[in-house]
């Protein structure tokens, strides 16, 4: 039986930060194992990869705020840790758009939210908009700058990680886990694996090791094209209330996304796909003019308050679920917490919303 100082379930974005960030502190990688039959797939594979905590700020979630701006400021030292790999990091500015007027009341209201919890936005018009970004539709209501809402490219992200856990001698087991096994209050490992310390970091597959977690998928269309590119950074957008975002890649695509929706359609939905392209026309009109490269569907695992699940369990298990739809920009601060939970370090930002137990009965 192998027996490691970290073991680590799930090797999707939360897994590998976790896992290079335990290097990053000293660990030596040949007493950590990552376990996952797919490594670098799943909802990461399938992600917008937007460091957007302004963006994403949504009203009645102030405690995820903190937790987003927090994360994205330890991107920069994060991304330079990968020498020589691409990650598809880029850190201009983000444009939020509104189609009609409606839409610009609501982008209105949304800045007024930013600007009372001290978020750098700014006003521009359309004009100042379109000269920077030509490719963008001259019938527009409302522009907004985000300057500190950057992008990652979360397939190239995962992939470097999962790169450079390997050359330093991360065992990767490509094996599914079924089970935790326990010994009173600790988590000696999970199947005929052990380990001093034990991280669920497997997303929805969480709640099939045993935990008592409430996660549910929410399903997530994503579309990849590929053609000239119409805009030199994200763009997001309000269409008749509908978000949707256009994020041009350094590997030549666009990412186009997201619908979010609970149902039993486990592949791309021709009502998801046909309306994120609508949108995204009428945002960036030269996008039609693109090729469909792929449509894709994510299942991001939520929890009924959206903050993730973030925490111990017992003496020495570290779960780390539960992101939604934050689980790019939330993953460096999610590794940095699980691997002061893992060391037995005090963590430095107060994660106290994100208790595990929270939900249960």
């Amino acid at each position: 039986m192998s027996t490691y100082e970290h073991l680590i379930v799930g090797a999707g974005i939360i897994g590998l930060t976790t896992a290079f960030e335990l290097t990053r502190r000293g660990v030596d990688p040949r007493q950590i194992a990552l376990v996952d039959p797919a490594p670098a797939s799943g909802a990461t594979n399938v992600a917008g990869g937007m460091l957007a905590p302004a963006a994403e700020v949504q009203y009645r979630q102030e405690p995820l705020y903190p937790l987003m701006l927090e994360s994205a400021a330890l991107y920069p030292s994060l991304i330079a840790d990968l020498p020589g790999d691409e990650t598809g990091y880029r850190t201009e500015s983000t444009f939020v758009v509104a189609a009609d007027r409606a839409d610009a009341t609501h982008l209105r209201e949304l800045t007024e939210h930013q600007h009372a919890h001290g978020m750098t936005v700014d006003r521009l018009t359309l004009r100042q908009a379109r000269t920077q970004e030509p490719g963008l539709s001259p019938q527009l209501a409302g522009v907004v700058e985000i300057p500190g809402d950057h992008q990652v490219n979360p397939r190239m992200f995962a992939a470097a990680l999962l790169r450079e856990l390997q050359s330093r001698g991360v065992t990767l087991v490509r094996e599914k886990a079924h089970a935790l096994r326990w010994e009173g209050d600790r988590c000696v490992g999970v199947d005929n694996l052990r380990g001093d310390t034990v991280y669920a970091c497997n997303g929805l597959g969480a709640s099939a090791l045993g935990l008592p977690l409430n996660l549910r998928p929410v399903r997530g269309d994503m579309l990849r094209l590929a053609g000239r590119m119409p805009v030199g950074r994200v763009v997001r957008a309000f269409v008749e209330d509908r978000p949707v975002y256009i994020i041009p890649r350094t590997d030549g695509t666009i990412a186009v996304g997201a619908t979010s929706r609970e149902d039993a359609r486990e592949r791309p939905a021709v009502d998801g796909v046909y309306t994120l392209l609508r949108d995204a026309i009428r945002v960036v009109p030269a996008l039609e003019d693109c090729e469909l490269v792929e449509a894709l569907v994510g299942n991001r695992p939520g929890t009924p308050d959206d903050l993730p699940y973030l925490g111990l369990r017992g003496e020495n298990l570290v779960i780390s679920t539960g992101y939604f739809r934050h689980g790019i920009l939330l993953a460096a601060l999610g590794a940095r917490v699980g691997a002061d939970l893992g060391l037995g370090r005090e963590t430095a930002v107060d994660i106290s919303a994100c208790d595990p137990a929270r939900h249960e009965s």
